[in-house]
Protein backbone atom coordinates (compact mmCIF):
# COMPACT_ATOMS: atom_id res chain seq x y z
CA UNK A 1 0.00 0.00 0.00
CA UNK A 2 1.45 3.38 -1.03
CA UNK A 3 2.01 6.15 1.56
CA UNK A 4 -0.79 8.38 0.25
CA UNK A 5 -3.33 5.55 0.23
CA UNK A 6 -2.20 4.48 3.67
CA UNK A 7 -2.63 8.05 4.93
CA UNK A 8 -6.15 8.12 3.55
CA UNK A 9 -7.02 4.82 5.18
CA UNK A 10 -5.64 5.92 8.53
CA UNK A 11 -7.01 9.46 8.38
CA UNK A 12 -9.49 10.18 11.18
CA UNK A 13 -13.12 10.76 10.27
CA UNK A 14 -13.06 13.94 12.35
CA UNK A 15 -11.04 17.15 11.85
CA UNK A 16 -7.67 17.32 13.55
CA UNK A 17 -7.42 19.92 16.32
CA UNK A 18 -4.20 21.93 16.29
CA UNK A 19 -3.11 24.80 18.52
CA UNK A 20 -1.21 27.77 17.08
CA UNK A 21 1.77 28.30 19.38
CA UNK A 22 3.98 31.36 19.75
CA UNK A 23 7.43 29.94 20.72
CA UNK A 24 8.86 33.41 21.29
CA UNK A 25 8.68 34.24 25.02
CA UNK A 26 11.89 34.87 26.96
CA UNK A 27 12.54 35.79 30.57
CA UNK A 28 15.49 37.41 32.27
CA UNK A 29 15.97 34.47 34.61
CA UNK A 30 16.49 31.96 31.80
CA UNK A 31 17.50 33.94 28.70
CA UNK A 32 19.22 36.92 30.31
CA UNK A 33 16.64 39.52 29.35
CA UNK A 34 12.92 40.02 29.13
CA UNK A 35 11.80 39.56 25.53
CA UNK A 36 9.68 42.04 23.60
CA UNK A 37 6.68 39.74 23.64
CA UNK A 38 6.36 40.01 27.41
CA UNK A 39 7.05 43.74 27.58
CA UNK A 40 6.63 45.42 24.15
CA UNK A 41 9.41 47.63 25.55
CA UNK A 42 6.78 49.21 27.79
CA UNK A 43 5.97 47.14 30.86
CA UNK A 44 7.98 46.12 33.91
CA UNK A 45 7.88 42.34 33.61
CA UNK A 46 10.35 42.02 36.50
CA UNK A 47 7.53 43.15 38.78
CA UNK A 48 4.79 41.14 37.09
CA UNK A 49 3.60 43.82 34.64
CA UNK A 50 3.21 42.06 31.30
CA UNK A 51 2.22 43.46 27.90
CA UNK A 52 -1.18 41.84 27.98
CA UNK A 53 -4.62 42.54 29.32
CA UNK A 54 -4.52 39.05 30.82
CA UNK A 55 -2.23 37.14 33.16
CA UNK A 56 -0.97 33.60 32.64
CA UNK A 57 -1.55 31.26 35.54
CA UNK A 58 1.87 30.77 37.03
CA UNK A 59 3.22 33.99 35.54
CA UNK A 60 5.58 34.70 32.68
CA UNK A 61 7.63 31.83 31.26
CA UNK A 62 10.41 31.14 28.79
CA UNK A 63 9.70 29.24 25.56
CA UNK A 64 13.19 27.72 25.66
CA UNK A 65 12.51 25.97 28.98
CA UNK A 66 11.91 22.24 28.34
CA UNK A 67 9.79 21.91 31.48
CA UNK A 68 7.51 24.74 30.34
CA UNK A 69 7.10 23.29 26.84
CA UNK A 70 6.38 19.82 28.19
CA UNK A 71 3.74 21.20 30.55
CA UNK A 72 2.08 23.12 27.73
CA UNK A 73 1.99 20.11 25.43
CA UNK A 74 0.74 17.70 28.10
CA UNK A 75 -2.05 20.17 28.87
CA UNK A 76 -2.99 20.43 25.19
CA UNK A 77 -3.04 16.65 24.85
CA UNK A 78 -5.24 16.28 27.93
CA UNK A 79 -7.65 18.83 26.40
CA UNK A 80 -7.92 16.81 23.19
CA UNK A 81 -5.55 18.56 20.82
CA UNK A 82 -3.93 16.46 18.11
CA UNK A 83 -0.98 18.76 17.55
CA UNK A 84 0.58 22.20 17.32
CA UNK A 85 1.50 24.73 14.64
CA UNK A 86 4.48 26.92 15.47
CA UNK A 87 4.51 30.57 14.49
CA UNK A 88 7.89 30.29 12.77
CA UNK A 89 10.33 32.97 11.57
CA UNK A 90 12.73 30.84 9.54
CA UNK A 91 16.41 30.16 10.23
CA UNK A 92 18.22 33.51 9.95
CA UNK A 93 19.81 35.09 13.03
CA UNK A 94 18.06 38.47 13.12
CA UNK A 95 16.35 40.01 16.15
CA UNK A 96 14.83 37.05 18.04
CA UNK A 97 14.40 34.83 14.96
CA UNK A 98 17.16 32.39 15.91
CA UNK A 99 15.64 32.10 19.39
CA UNK A 100 12.21 31.37 17.91
CA UNK A 101 13.77 28.73 15.67
CA UNK A 102 15.51 27.10 18.64
CA UNK A 103 12.25 27.09 20.59
CA UNK A 104 10.39 25.67 17.59
CA UNK A 105 12.79 22.74 17.43
CA UNK A 106 12.34 22.16 21.16
CA UNK A 107 8.57 22.28 20.72
CA UNK A 108 8.76 19.74 17.89
CA UNK A 109 11.04 17.39 19.82
CA UNK A 110 8.79 17.39 22.87
CA UNK A 111 5.63 17.01 20.76
CA UNK A 112 7.06 13.99 18.95
CA UNK A 113 7.75 12.25 22.26
CA UNK A 114 4.19 12.93 23.39
CA UNK A 115 2.61 11.72 20.16
CA UNK A 116 1.40 15.13 19.01
CA UNK A 117 1.56 16.36 15.42
CA UNK A 118 3.61 19.41 14.46
CA UNK A 119 3.63 22.01 11.70
CA UNK A 120 4.53 25.62 10.97
CA UNK A 121 2.89 28.85 9.96
CA UNK A 122 5.79 30.70 8.35
CA UNK A 123 6.03 34.47 8.80
CA UNK A 124 7.46 35.72 5.51
CA UNK A 125 7.17 39.30 6.77
CA UNK A 126 10.54 38.58 8.38
CA UNK A 127 12.23 38.67 4.97
CA UNK A 128 12.53 42.51 4.70
CA UNK A 129 14.03 42.62 8.20
CA UNK A 130 16.58 40.00 7.25
CA UNK A 131 17.59 42.14 4.28
CA UNK A 132 17.71 45.34 6.34
CA UNK A 133 20.01 43.62 8.82
CA UNK A 134 22.43 42.65 6.07
CA UNK A 135 21.76 38.91 6.03
CA UNK A 136 20.67 39.15 2.39
CA UNK A 137 20.51 41.73 -0.39
CA UNK A 138 17.53 43.36 -2.05
CA UNK A 139 16.47 40.98 -4.79
CA UNK A 140 17.38 37.91 -2.71
CA UNK A 141 13.97 37.52 -1.09
CA UNK A 142 13.41 34.13 -2.70
CA UNK A 143 16.81 32.93 -1.48
CA UNK A 144 15.86 33.83 2.11
CA UNK A 145 12.67 31.79 1.88
CA UNK A 146 14.58 28.93 0.25
CA UNK A 147 16.96 28.84 3.24
CA UNK A 148 13.97 28.40 5.51
CA UNK A 149 12.47 25.73 3.28
CA UNK A 150 15.72 23.74 3.25
CA UNK A 151 15.45 23.30 7.01
CA UNK A 152 11.82 22.23 6.70
CA UNK A 153 12.74 19.61 4.12
CA UNK A 154 15.80 18.39 5.99
CA UNK A 155 14.18 18.23 9.41
CA UNK A 156 10.54 19.12 10.00
CA UNK A 157 8.98 17.45 6.96
CA UNK A 158 10.86 14.23 7.71
CA UNK A 159 9.38 13.88 11.17
CA UNK A 160 6.82 11.06 11.33
CA UNK A 161 4.44 13.31 13.26
CA UNK A 162 4.54 16.27 10.85
CA UNK A 163 1.04 17.44 9.88
CA UNK A 164 0.04 16.04 6.49
CA UNK A 165 -2.83 16.11 4.07
CA UNK A 166 -3.13 13.11 1.76
CA UNK A 167 0.41 12.14 2.57
CA UNK A 168 1.97 15.56 1.92
CA UNK A 169 3.35 18.00 4.52
CA UNK A 170 1.19 21.06 5.19
CA UNK A 171 2.97 24.40 4.82
CA UNK A 172 1.08 27.56 5.80
CA UNK A 173 2.32 31.13 5.31
CA UNK A 174 1.02 34.11 7.25
CA UNK A 175 -0.04 36.10 4.21
CA UNK A 176 2.21 35.95 2.29
CA UNK A 177 3.04 39.56 3.11
CA UNK A 178 6.53 40.13 1.71
CA UNK A 179 7.14 37.54 -1.03
CA UNK A 180 4.12 38.24 -3.17
CA UNK A 181 4.44 37.00 -6.72
CA UNK A 182 3.39 33.77 -8.40
CA UNK A 183 6.89 33.45 -9.87
CA UNK A 184 8.60 33.68 -6.48
CA UNK A 185 6.52 30.97 -4.86
CA UNK A 186 6.73 28.81 -7.97
CA UNK A 187 10.50 28.98 -7.66
CA UNK A 188 10.47 28.24 -3.94
CA UNK A 189 8.06 25.32 -4.06
CA UNK A 190 9.14 24.01 -7.46
CA UNK A 191 12.61 23.27 -6.17
CA UNK A 192 11.38 21.08 -3.33
CA UNK A 193 11.21 17.30 -3.45
CA UNK A 194 8.54 17.04 -0.75
CA UNK A 195 5.90 19.12 -2.63
CA UNK A 196 4.18 20.55 0.44
CA UNK A 197 0.52 21.53 0.55
CA UNK A 198 0.74 25.33 0.32
CA UNK A 199 -1.86 27.21 2.40
CA UNK A 200 -2.26 31.00 2.38
CA UNK A 201 -4.17 33.37 4.63
CA UNK A 202 -7.91 33.84 3.97
CA UNK A 203 -7.64 33.52 0.18
CA UNK A 204 -5.96 31.42 -2.49
CA UNK A 205 -2.77 33.26 -3.50
CA UNK A 206 0.39 32.65 -5.49
CA UNK A 207 -0.40 29.10 -6.49
CA UNK A 208 -1.64 27.89 -3.11
CA UNK A 209 -3.85 24.81 -2.97
CA UNK A 210 -5.89 26.03 -0.07
CA UNK A 211 -6.17 28.59 2.69
CA UNK A 212 -6.65 28.98 6.40
CA UNK A 213 -8.69 31.31 8.54
CA UNK A 214 -7.61 33.75 11.23
CA UNK A 215 -9.27 36.32 13.53
CA UNK A 216 -10.24 39.49 11.64
CA UNK A 217 -10.43 42.28 14.24
CA UNK A 218 -9.54 44.96 11.68
CA UNK A 219 -13.13 44.85 10.43
CA UNK A 220 -14.62 45.44 13.86
CA UNK A 221 -16.45 42.91 15.99
CA UNK A 222 -19.66 42.73 13.98
CA UNK A 223 -18.17 42.57 10.51
CA UNK A 224 -15.52 40.08 11.63
CA UNK A 225 -18.30 37.49 11.73
CA UNK A 226 -19.43 38.37 8.22
CA UNK A 227 -15.87 38.07 6.93
CA UNK A 228 -15.44 34.73 8.67
CA UNK A 229 -18.59 33.44 6.99
CA UNK A 230 -17.26 34.67 3.65
CA UNK A 231 -14.07 32.70 4.25
CA UNK A 232 -16.04 29.51 4.74
CA UNK A 233 -18.05 30.18 1.61
CA UNK A 234 -14.86 30.60 -0.42
CA UNK A 235 -13.20 27.49 0.95
CA UNK A 236 -15.97 25.26 -0.36
CA UNK A 237 -14.38 25.50 -3.82
CA UNK A 238 -10.82 24.79 -2.65
CA UNK A 239 -8.93 21.52 -2.58
CA UNK A 240 -8.25 21.86 1.14
CA UNK A 241 -8.72 24.38 3.91
CA UNK A 242 -7.92 24.88 7.56
CA UNK A 243 -10.71 26.21 9.72
CA UNK A 244 -10.10 28.62 12.60
CA UNK A 245 -11.46 29.03 16.10
CA UNK A 246 -10.57 31.80 18.54
CA UNK A 247 -11.82 33.02 21.91
CA UNK A 248 -11.51 36.80 21.53
CA UNK A 249 -9.16 39.53 20.33
CA UNK A 250 -7.97 42.28 22.64
CA UNK A 251 -4.46 43.48 21.89
CA UNK A 252 -2.08 45.51 24.02
CA UNK A 253 -0.56 47.51 21.17
CA UNK A 254 -2.21 50.85 21.92
CA UNK A 255 -1.46 50.55 25.63
CA UNK A 256 2.20 49.89 24.80
CA UNK A 257 2.36 52.70 22.25
CA UNK A 258 3.33 50.24 19.51
CA UNK A 259 0.44 51.17 17.23
CA UNK A 260 -3.21 52.17 17.36
CA UNK A 261 -4.05 48.49 17.71
CA UNK A 262 -7.15 46.75 16.40
CA UNK A 263 -10.80 46.82 17.43
CA UNK A 264 -11.76 44.26 20.06
CA UNK A 265 -13.58 41.03 19.35
CA UNK A 266 -15.26 40.44 22.72
CA UNK A 267 -14.87 37.20 24.63
CA UNK A 268 -18.60 37.31 25.35
CA UNK A 269 -18.33 34.94 28.31
CA UNK A 270 -16.90 32.19 26.16
CA UNK A 271 -19.53 32.43 23.44
CA UNK A 272 -17.07 33.66 20.80
CA UNK A 273 -14.92 30.57 21.20
CA UNK A 274 -17.86 28.17 21.18
CA UNK A 275 -19.34 29.88 18.12
CA UNK A 276 -16.09 29.79 16.14
CA UNK A 277 -15.52 26.16 17.10
CA UNK A 278 -19.01 25.30 15.86
CA UNK A 279 -18.48 27.12 12.56
CA UNK A 280 -15.14 25.37 12.12
CA UNK A 281 -16.68 21.94 12.53
CA UNK A 282 -19.53 22.74 10.15
CA UNK A 283 -17.05 23.90 7.49
CA UNK A 284 -15.96 20.33 6.87
CA UNK A 285 -12.28 21.29 6.94
CA UNK A 286 -9.86 18.46 7.79
CA UNK A 287 -8.05 20.70 10.28
CA UNK A 288 -9.19 23.18 12.92
CA UNK A 289 -6.53 25.64 14.07
CA UNK A 290 -7.15 27.30 17.41
CA UNK A 291 -5.72 30.81 17.21
CA UNK A 292 -4.09 30.92 19.58
CA UNK A 293 -2.58 28.91 22.37
CA UNK A 294 -0.55 31.79 23.77
CA UNK A 295 -0.57 35.12 21.95
CA UNK A 296 -0.89 37.09 25.16
CA UNK A 297 -0.13 40.37 23.40
CA UNK A 298 -3.21 40.05 21.19
CA UNK A 299 -5.34 38.46 23.88
CA UNK A 300 -6.27 35.41 21.80
CA UNK A 301 -4.74 32.89 24.18
CA UNK A 302 -6.55 29.84 25.51
CA UNK A 303 -3.59 28.93 27.70
CA UNK A 304 -4.74 28.97 31.35
CA UNK A 305 -5.15 32.53 32.59
CA UNK A 306 -6.12 34.25 35.81
CA UNK A 307 -9.16 35.75 34.06
CA UNK A 308 -10.55 32.66 32.30
CA UNK A 309 -8.93 29.78 34.13
CA UNK A 310 -9.16 26.51 32.19
CA UNK A 311 -12.51 27.37 30.61
CA UNK A 312 -11.38 27.42 26.97
CA UNK A 313 -9.47 24.16 27.30
CA UNK A 314 -12.58 22.53 28.71
CA UNK A 315 -14.44 23.79 25.62
CA UNK A 316 -11.86 22.08 23.38
CA UNK A 317 -12.22 18.91 25.41
CA UNK A 318 -15.99 19.04 24.99
CA UNK A 319 -15.59 19.37 21.24
CA UNK A 320 -13.12 16.47 21.05
CA UNK A 321 -15.54 14.25 22.98
CA UNK A 322 -18.36 15.29 20.66
CA UNK A 323 -16.27 14.50 17.59
CA UNK A 324 -14.88 11.32 19.08
CA UNK A 325 -17.24 9.92 21.74
CA UNK A 326 -14.65 7.37 22.85
CA UNK A 327 -12.10 10.03 23.80
CA UNK A 328 -11.33 9.93 27.50
CA UNK A 329 -10.52 13.14 29.31
CA UNK A 330 -11.66 15.49 32.05
CA UNK A 331 -11.06 18.95 33.42
CA UNK A 332 -9.24 17.29 36.33
CA UNK A 333 -6.75 15.76 33.88
CA UNK A 334 -6.21 19.11 32.19
CA UNK A 335 -5.52 20.77 35.54
CA UNK A 336 -3.25 17.93 36.56
CA UNK A 337 -1.22 18.26 33.35
CA UNK A 338 -0.83 21.96 34.10
CA UNK A 339 0.23 21.17 37.66
CA UNK A 340 -2.94 22.37 39.38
Amino acid sequence: MGPILLALVLAPSRPLLVAHVMPWFSTKARSGAWGWHWTMNKTDAEHGQLASHYKPIGGAYDSSDPAVVERQLKTMKAAGFDGVLADWYGVDDVYDYAFVHKCTKLLFDKAEKLGLKVGVVYEDQTVPNIIRQGKAKVGEEVAVVQRAMRWLEADAFKRPNYLRWRGRPVFAVFGPQAVTTDAAWSTVLGGMTSKPVFLTLHHLKFGSEGGYGWPLPQWGASRSWTELSSYYERQEAWKVSMAVAYPRFKDYYRAAGVSDGYPEIPDDNGSTFKRTLDLAVKSGSPFIQVATWNDWGEGTQIEPSVEFGFRDLVAVLGLRKKLEPGFVGSEAEIRSAWGR
